[in-house]
Order: structure tokens, then C-alpha cells, then sequence
């Protein structure tokens, strides 16, 4: 995938900071690509970087505005549409993850060709993937799985793939969802695939390869949220995970979207080992991705030590203290150098 850069990150005028997660990915990961943002009246959520009109935005060298923020079910407010148009009109391209084609709204496939603009749609893929068939392959797999929607899943993985490339542990990231297919410029945006398919979607993600090589798999949902547990098992199953690192936010009562109670680590684990082992007999959990953001430093470095020995197992914050003490125990469990 290839998309024009540097970036201009539209915030809407979502609610919170977590429904512009797309847009703080982006400039996580890849701060080099972001020159600016622009929201709309009542947007909650910022970033760090200057908010720009249309206008100045082009003048400063922008090239493609990106949809930086989500809302459940990946639907296109009515009132985005014209800032959208805007943009095209100032001569942006757009990118969006949503579960919608920019194209198949008129006025946005107007505009586009009338200025020649480009548009690109990160949930959908011109691929087509088999049904999953199960069979063991070659290589490694590490899958980061949730308690919660939203608890850090694509930063573990991104951080994990990160600190073992750091050992000359050969790693690559591969993204499942829009952020980091934007992030990674590659992958699979999971959640789109027909349900049928996705188990053969994360067999393609990850194929066969050589046996000293870890595929880092960003995960998505959890397999206890009532709305997304369906495509957290089939990426299960097709990613055949050797290794997978459960990722929690200690601050939530409920899961997100929805009344149901956040589920205990420990039924994560008991859950992911069960179903994985339909397809990775030797799946084992390899450590604790805790999500300490909304904690002081004190605070978050206790509940990770409680944590690690209550459940007998290494725990980090991987983006705040880093992944050694879980790259420690893989390196450990699997032999690696």
C-alpha cells in the first residue's frame, strides 16, 4: 500500500481520546509522516500536533488527510462528508479505515474525480483468502490478545516486534487492522474479512516460513466481548500462535461499547489456551502487556508486580518500562539466542 505523505490526521468530533486512536497509532509510530491535525467543533480528543485548516494544511506540504478516529461499526458521520470534500478540493488525497468505500458516498466520488484526488480505503482488500485449513507451518507466531477492546494490543505487538529485531531475532509486525495497515503500510484489515474467511485471512498474514522467524500478529477484540469475539477466535485459529501475551487496562469495569464486565486475565488465558489449541496444540501464554497509562509511575510499577507474580509470569508496560522481562521469558521458553 502506498499513500501519498506526509499526513494531516482529521479528529472529528469524537468523544474521547480512545475513538481517535488511529490517529495517535499513526503518530506513535510514525511521527515522520504527521504534520498536522484538524477536528471539528466538539472534538474531546488532541494530539500534539498543530491543528491546521484545509487550506494552510496544503500550503505546508500535506499530501493525504487521514480519518484518525473511529466510532463502532466504522460508520461515516453525515457532517465528516464535507470537510472530506474539502479536503479533495484543496487538493489532498483521503485515507480512511472505515467499513464504508469513500467512493460509494456521491459527493466524495464527485469531488475526487473532479480533482483528480486519490482515496483510500484501509478495511478493504482486493485479496481473496481460502477457508482456514489448520495445518501446521513453519516459523513462529506471537499474538497479542485482550481482555478489552482498545487495551493495547497493536502497541504490545508493534513494541514486541520491535525489542526482538533490537536482539537479531528476525520479527515482522503484521497488522490486522487499519492503524496498523497504516502504520505498516501491509496487512489485513481482519475485522472486514467474511466470516468464513478470516482463519484462512490469518493463515495468509503469517505463513510458512523459516523456523528461527516470529510473526508479530496484532490482535483484535477479545474472545470474551460480546460484539468481537467472533473475529478475535478466527484470528486465533488461523495465526496458530506459539506464544501469545494477554494486554489489559486495569482502570475499566466494563468493556467498551457494552455493560458486560471486563473478564479477569486469567480467563483470557484459560480461554485463549482452550480454543488455541485447536490449531497450536503447544500454545502458551508468554507474559502480561499492562496498559498503565492512566496510572502514576508508582502506581503502575506495584499493579505490574502484583500482577507478574500473581499470575507467575513476566509483566511490562511494553510502551512506558519496555519488553524485556517478556522477550527475556520467550527467549527462555524457546531457546532463542
Amino acid at each position: 500500500m502506498s499513500i501519498s505523505k506526509p499526513y494531516l490526521l482529521f479528529l472529528g468530533d469524537v468523544k474521547d481520546e480512545l475513538a481517535a486512536k488511529t490517529a495517535h497509532g499513526v503518530l506513535d509510530w510514525r511521527p515522520e509522516w504527521c504534520l498536522g491535525q484538524i477536528s471539528l467543533p466538539g472534538c474531546k480528543a488532541h494530539t500534539t500536533l498543530p491543528e491546521m485548516n484545509l487550506a494552510e494544511a496544503a500550503q505546508e506540504g500535506v499530501k493525504t488527510m487521514v480519518i484518525g478516529c473511529v466510532n463502532a461499526g466504522g460508520v461515516l458521520p453525515d457532517h465528516w462528508i464535507a470537510t472530506i470534500v474539502k479536503a479533495l478540493h484543496n487538493g489532498l488525497d483521503v485515507a480512511a479505515g472505515l467499513h464504508i468505500r469513500l467512493g460509494d458516498i456521491p459527493a466524495i466520488a464527485k469531488a475526487a474525480e473532479e480533482y483528480d484526488r486519490k482515496l483510500h480505503d484501509l478495511r478493504f482488500t482486493d485479496l481473496t483468502f481460502p477457508t482456514g485449513n489448520g495445518a501446521k507451518r513453519s516459523g513462529k507466531r506471537l499474538l497479542t490478545v485482550g481482555t478489552d477492546c482498545s487495551v493495547g494490543k497493536k502497541y504490545s505487538a508493534l513494541a514486541l516486534q520491535k525489542g526482538l529485531s533490537e536482539r537479531n531475532i528476525s520479527a515482522d509486525f503484521c497488522a490486522t487492522g487499519q492503524t496498523g495497515i497504516l502504520i505498516a503500510e501491509r496487512g489485513v484489515p481482519i475485522d472486514s474479512v467474511i466470516s468464513d474467511f478470516i482463519s484462512g485471512a490469518a493463515e495468509h498474514l503469517s505463513p510458512a516460513t523459516k523456523d528461527d522467524h516470529w510473526d508479530v500478529i496484532e490482535g483484535q477484540g477479545s474472545l470474551l466481548h460480546p460484539s468481537f469475539a467472533g473475529v478475535s477466535l478466527g484470528l486465533l485459529h488461523g495465526s496458530q500462535p506459539d506464544a501469545f501475551v494477554v494486554c489489559h487496562e486495569p482502570t475499566r469495569s466494563t468493556m467498551r461499547g457494552v455493560s458486560t464486565p471486563i473478564p479477569s486475565i486469567q480467563e483470557i488465558i484459560d480461554q485463549t489456551v482452550m480454543l488455541g489449541r485447536l490449531t497450536n496444540p503447544d500454545i502458551r501464554c508468554a507474559g502480561l502487556a499492562i496498559n498503565t497509562m492512566m496510572l502514576s509511575e508508582n502506581h503502575a510499577k506495584s499493579l505490574i508486580e502484583e500482577l507478574g507474580e500473581k499470575h507467575k509470569l513476566p509483566a511490562t508496560d511494553p510502551v512506558r518500562f519496555g519488553t524485556d522481562p517478556i522477550i527475556d521469558h520467550i527467549c527462555a521458553e524457546f531457546k532463542l539466542v
